[in-house]
């Protein structure tokens, strides 16, 4: 799970796994797999360093 700020502030919590894409119009739009959109405040390259760093944290519990 990561976290995202929405336009209004607020967080908002995701699932990296349901990315489908992740696009900016200019606002950074994150399309799920359900077909839901989130317009988050962080940029492409945020969200993106946000699911590596999770993934990593993730997987490296499994592997110590």
């Amino acid at each position: 799970m990561i976290s995202v700020t929405r336009l209004n502030d607020k967080e908002h919590i995701i699932n990296c796994d349901l990315i489908e894409s992740i696009e900016a119009n200019p606002d950074t739009t994150i399309t799920m797999t359900t077909g839901k959109k989130i317009i988050a405040k962080e940029s492409v390259d945020e969200v993106i360093d946000k699911v590596i760093t999770y993934k990593r944290k993730i997987y490296k519990s499994d592997f110590s």
